[in-house]
């Protein structure tokens, strides 16, 4: 059983007496009440904000919480009166958050993606001293991003992040926000160099994701570098003005489609965001939301960290062991990961299709072969607006891994479901590449 919703590590140091005792109260007087898929509880809140909480608010965001932070799930029309409301089935912002992704895949769309925790890392001995914790080899070349896991200590996947080197020694990492305090204690795990400094960055640096096929257009009228595929491929960063804003822009994108991660300090962010809007209002763009994300990440089958990264999963079961470097030195989780390695994989991490309904499978709901044998669990799942159908990431037991069709439970109704043996959303990464 998943423990991290017990771990005292999901609170930071915002977690003051007043938000703790919010909190407890709500907790006990809702004890005894049904709870939704989706629910955000107003106990505490609002507890931390950034620069652009009110304008985000006046442009009708619904916001929850993320480590404590106001975070958009999705942005209400303007003229219209709809609530962050729960239920099983589908809710009227549904809809809503259905035009953010269709803007998003046809035209271009610019997510808050502030939340994600950053840290730095610099000074002599940095790059090897990461290279002690992430199990992929951390880029020594200016300008290289990439994706490393963190085993747990029985091999598991701990986290995942992004990790750009920004000059020698000198590496900015990206992950998991809901991690951070979390992550901390694998970082502290390693003794660190007396020249390497290591520094969250989550609060001081805001980041944007402009995603879209009209990505390169908005942000090719806001600076003057050479934003061409042949002169920026996917995977690779720059430090860069934006509007005249320093900030750092790593080409990759949770969304599966072209995009660029961009980075400042918060007290540009305001200015940032506007001139991302105003620029990218001729190509129609809207602001989207972290619940059009959910929907966009899981069609292009992205795993999630506590979702479908866990430390209950070895990383050949969730797809991850092609990022583990097993021909470097030792690294938290090593020993561990190379007693597993070769062992079978016991589940798969898969993507299904799921029959229409009026709900949608979001988590946790069982999988069932057509002859009725229990097989799997949802990890995490939202509809697909540009595919029409609901989707599922799911691990489905191994041995049943070759099966083409079976049940899942929404609401207890099975629903039939179709394994999908590659992306539902461009499998072969050319919209992410283009």
């Amino acid at each position: 059983y998943d423990m991290f919703a017990w771990d005292v590590s999901r609170f930071g140091h915002w977690a003051d007496k007043a938000f703790t005792k919010a909190k407890a109260l709500d907790a006990y007087s809702h004890r005894f009440k049904i709870h939704f898929p989706l629910e955000e509880r107003d106990a505490g809140r609002p507890m931390r904000q950034r620069p652009i909480y009110e304008l985000q608010k006046s442009m009708g965001a619904r916001f929850g919480l993320n480590y404590g932070w106001e975070h958009p799930l999705w942005f209400c029309p303007e003229g219209q009166d709809i609530q962050d409301t729960y239920g099983y089935e589908r809710q009227p912002w549904w809809n809503v958050v259905g035009e953010e992704c269709k803007t998003l895949r046809e035209k271009v769309g610019l997510i808050d993606i502030s939340n994600f925790a950053k840290y730095e890392v610099k000074g002599p001995g940095a790059c090897d001293w990461l290279d002690q914790i992430v199990a992929n080899k951390v880029p020594r070349e200016a300008g290289k991003t990439c994706l490393a896991p963190l085993l747990s200590v029985f091999g598991g996947i701990a986290g995942d992040f992004t990790i750009t080197c920004l000059g020698e020694d000198h590496l900015m990492m990206v992950g998991s926000g809901m991690a951070e305090r979390y992550h901390q204690r694998y970082f502290n795990k390693v003794p660190r160099p007396a020249g390497v400094s290591f520094e969250s960055k989550t609060e001081a640096m805001v980041g944007f994701n402009l995603a879209g096929p009209l990505a390169r257009d908005v942000l090719a009228g806001l600076t003057d570098v050479d934003l061409s595929n042949d002169n920026w491929r996917f995977m690779r960063s720059k430090q860069i003005k934006v509007a005249g804003i320093d900030v750092l822009a790593l080409r990759v994108s949770f969304t599966g489609d072209l995009g660029w991660e961009l980075h400042t300090a918060v007290e540009h962010q305001e200015a940032l965001y506007r001139a991302l809007l105003t620029a990218g209002a001729p190509h129609g763009i809207k602001p989207v939301g972290g619940r059009a994300l959910l929907s966009l990440r899981i069609e292009k089958g992205y795993g999630s960290w506590g979702r479908e990264y866990s430390p209950e999963y070895w990383p050949q079961e969730s797809g991850l062991d092609g990022l583990i470097k097993m021909d470097k030195p030792e690294f938290l989780g090593k020993a561990a990961y190379a007693k597993l390695k070769d062992n079978p994989p016991r589940y798969k991490l898969v993507q299904l299709a799921i029959t229409d309904s009026d709900a949608d499978a979001l988590g946790s709901e069982p999988i069932f072969t057509k002859s009725g044998e229990p097989c799997g669990l949802v990890s995490s799942g939202f509809y697909s607006f540009t595919t029409g159908q609901p989707l599922a990431l799911a691990y489905i037991r191994a041995e049943y891994a070759d099966h083409n069709e079976f049940d899942v439970a929404v609401l207890g109704v099975n629903k039939p479901a179709k394994l999908l043996r590659e992306a539902a959303f461009d499998p072969s990464g050319s919209k992410l590449r283009a």
